[in-house]
């Protein structure tokens, strides 16, 4: 195999194979990138047997064939080399060329190893052409406003994804690790239900699933080509196509966390309340990050302690005339949220301190958005 390519074209698919490969080479092709050359473009496909991203960049093929080389090497070369033309070159079984010009009359020189093509697994392939077309921007903002929310431990697989539908008026996503849950909902790309864009069942999207597609997603990518069969999911984003295992659990029924009677409401100015949680955490504990919301006459007292540092408050006048209630929360479950919204004002709402909060933006326009989180003993 031989073929050149500009550094231009290869070094975007090669950043977002970063995120695909395996680091700790438990397997060691997993930890390279098969590159296909073909009369006028390169194949690049890489996994980690989750999840797979098959792409390909314009390229000049003198030889056409099929070489794995290093990920993690091969982009931090591509990436110090100049905007200039690449050169890479199979030299024998085992070793790869990859060659570049630096100054004028002077070259880069490496040489790397190669594994056998044939050890590299096979990607699954969808079986027919049907897709869901799925809105590329709102989706993107969809998995930011979930993806922090959902939890990172093994043990818990049926949490590990966020859970996805779609009807003919409205996408929905849900991610939860079991101390808070983020719901949002969008409107569908059609206003209509229609045979061309059918519903999405019910549907958990894995955690690096999203992670991974919400990179691909640019501000260009109107809208993606979505398809679910037995075992994978397939994601077409601009040419480049994300595969993903299934999650093969049962998501929990986050509409029963959702608290119904909450009786007490105030609204914050979000900048406001984000820079006195960010204060008044600094001492509280360091392993629950609580802070105590004490609300009373137009006032919000948030506070907090460390036995062994001290205390620390901070009021915040607000509009609420009801009776005098507290509750504990993780400052920084608070502090993710208000990261993601983006209006003026938002509002907690919950019935006590042993019940849900709720948190919410106050006039955000497209979107609904609604966080819980479990509240933390006093």
């Amino acid at each position: 195999m031989e073929l050149v390519v500009h550094k231009d074209d290869l070094l975007p698919e090669l950043q977002l194979i970063q995120g695909i490969v395996e680091r700790k080479n438990t397997i060691p092709i997993l930890a390279n990138v098969l590159f296909k050359a073909k009369t006028n473009d390169v194949e690049m496909r890489a996994t980690d047997l989750e999840v797979a991203l098959f792409s390909s960049c314009a390229a000049k093929v003198k030889k056409s064939g099929v070489v794995t080389l290093p990920a993690k090497t091969l982009f931090e070369v591509v990436r110090a080399l100049p905007e200039t033309n690449i050169t890479i070159k199979q030299q024998g079984q085992n070793t790869v060329m990859v060659e570049a010009e630096t100054t004028k009359g002077k070259k880069f020189i490496s040489s790397m190893q190669t594994l056998p093509e044939e050890d590299f697994p096979t990607l699954a392939e969808p079986k027919t052409k049907q897709a869901v077309k799925l809105p590329g921007q709102p989706l993107r903002e969809m998995i930011a406003r979930t993806k922090f929310a959902i939890t990172g431990e093994d043990t818990r697989y049926f949490l590990n994804g966020a859970l996805f539908f779609k009807d003919a008026s409205e996408m929905t996503m849900v991610g939860t690790d079991g101390h808070r849950l983020a719901l949002v909902s969008m409107k569908s790309i059609k206003s209509g239900k229609s045979p061309k864009n059918p519903d999405v069942a019910r549907v958990i999207f894995p955690k690096k699933t999203l992670q991974e597609l919400s990179s691909l997603l640019t501000d260009n990518d109107k809208e993606i080509s979505y398809q679910e069969e037995e075992n994978h999911l397939f994601f077409n984003v601009g040419g480049r196509t994300l595969i993903s295992r299934k999650v093969d659990a049962q998501f929990p029924a986050y509409e029963r966390v959702i608290p119904k009677d909450s009786d007490k409401a105030v609204e914050f100015e979000r900048d406001r309340l984000n820079q006195a949680i960010k204060r008044v955490a600094l001492l509280s504990n360091e392993r629950s990050s609580a802070v105590t919301f004490k609300i009373s006459n137009d006032v919000v007292d948030i506070t907090s302690s460390r036995q062994d540092v001290g205390e620390a408050s901070e009021k915040i006048e607000v509009e609420y005339g009801g009776d005098s209630v507290q509750i504990c929360l993780n400052a920084k479950y608070v502090l993710d949220f208000l990261s993601i919204v983006e209006t003026d004002n938002v509002r907690l709402e919950f019935k006590n301190e042993t019940s849900q909060a709720v948190m919410q933006p106050v006039g955000a326009e497209g979107y609904q958005y609604t966080y819980v989180i479990m509240p933390m003993r006093i």
